[in-house]
């Protein structure tokens, strides 16, 4: 299975910098066994029936992207040199591993200030990260984090555009709850809370879960044989209430269809022996065509970059040929890509069934 098989070219003009307003006007696929119909989001009920239950990721984003200064006496006097922070997740210790650029320009033990009154120190290299040690804890660093910081926006966003205030709430779900996240699950970006009681009133259940998405998520497979490529940790839970619900949907005939590939993920890192369960922790869960679902019957997703590790999971549900089918059909009728663009519903062969 190569990298090249995951592969696809895309127009530049395609890749959504802004998101569709209201939320649900965004463009919806749906791919359902060998047909395709162009529809919104607002129409999503269409598509469901009752009994189906949808799988939201909670996780809420962080403003982790930092800029400062890092301040130091020499033979020919003070320098300083501007610091570019990424917060990627927190160590037990409460320290941060970051990505930092130029990170050869921050020595270990010296402090980057920011505002609000934030600083962190560096008190290790690893891997071209650094782990950083800030100032201030609890309410106080998230305040001050809040003050400070920018969301992280996408690199293919973020080359084009720098983040803004704007960003503070189209880069987050209506319900995220639980803070940790450095990267939106961005399928759930296109729910306002007029279509989630909309489907609530036609029979559509819902199950919160929690999947803190991290900035490895954007990472490239380096590698042309993609069985070896080795995935990012992130951490989860699905709490026992969320994995009875998703057991009795099951049993009941109803669907079971996360909203976004981190939820996905997440349910399947539950169910790897076969049956949901309460499941906490980190989990590296690599999707990719040959892989047995477990509870998953459908998916609503984003549309993934090439050669991406989503592209796999996309490819795993639907088949790689069907895949390159739907992407084709997206691009020839000018879908949106990526974090802010338009959205699918996948439905694979014996995702339609009842019981």
């Amino acid at each position: 299975m190569k990298l090249s098989d995951f592969d696809f070219d895309l127009p530049e003009a395609l890749i959504a910098t802004r998101p569709a307003k209201p939320r649900p006007s965004a463009r919806l696929l749906v791919a359902q066994g060998d047909r395709i119909t162009d529809s919104r989001v607002y129409d999503l009920g269409q598509y469901l029936r009752p009994g189906d239950r949808l799988i939201l990721n909670n996780t809420k984003v962080i403003p982790a992207r930092l800029s400062g200064l890092r301040r130091r006496d020499g033979a020919q006097g003070e320098t300083e040199a501007r610091i570019e922070v990424t917060l990627l997740d927190a160590t037990p210790e409460g320290d941060w591993r970051a990505m930092i650029k130029p990170l050869k320009k921050l020595r270990i033990g010296e402090t980057v200030r920011f505002e609000a009154g934030l600083e962190a120190k560096l008190l290790a290299k690893e891997d071209g990260q650094g782990v950083l040690r800030f100032n201030l804890s609890g309410d106080d660093f998230d305040a001050a984090l809040n003050a400070a910081g920018a969301m992280p926006l996408p690199p293919y966003i973020a080359s084009k555009r720098a983040a803004d205030d704007q960003d503070r709430d189209d880069y987050q779900t209506v319900f995220a709850k639980q803070t940790g996240a450095v990267a939106a699950p961005t399928a759930s970006l296109h729910f306002d809370d007029a279509l989630l009681a909309e489907l609530a009133a036609q029979g559509i259940a819902f199950t919160e879960v929690t999947l803190h998405v991290g900035a490895g998520t954007f990472l490239p497979v380096k590698v042309e044989d993609v069985t070896s490529h080795r995935m990012h940790a992130e951490w989860g839970e699905v709490s026992k209430a969320a994995a009875a619900e998703i057991a009795a949907t099951k049993a009941a005939g109803g669907r079971i269809i996360p909203v976004g590939t981190t939820a996905l993920r997440l349910i399947e890192s539950a169910a790897r022996d076969g049956t949901i369960g309460p499941w906490r922790g980190e989990t590296d869960i690599f999707i990719y065509p040959g892989f047995r679902f477990q509870v998953t019957d459908a998916l609503m997703t984003n549309f993934h970059l090439p050669k991406s590790t989503l592209m796999m999971l996309v490819s795993a549900l639907m088949g790689p040929n069907r895949i390159k089918d739907i992407y084709t059909h997206a691009i020839q009728n000018e879908y949106r890509f990526f974090s802010y663009g338009d959205s699918s519903l996948l439905v694979p062969d014996g995702g339609g069934r009842t019981k």
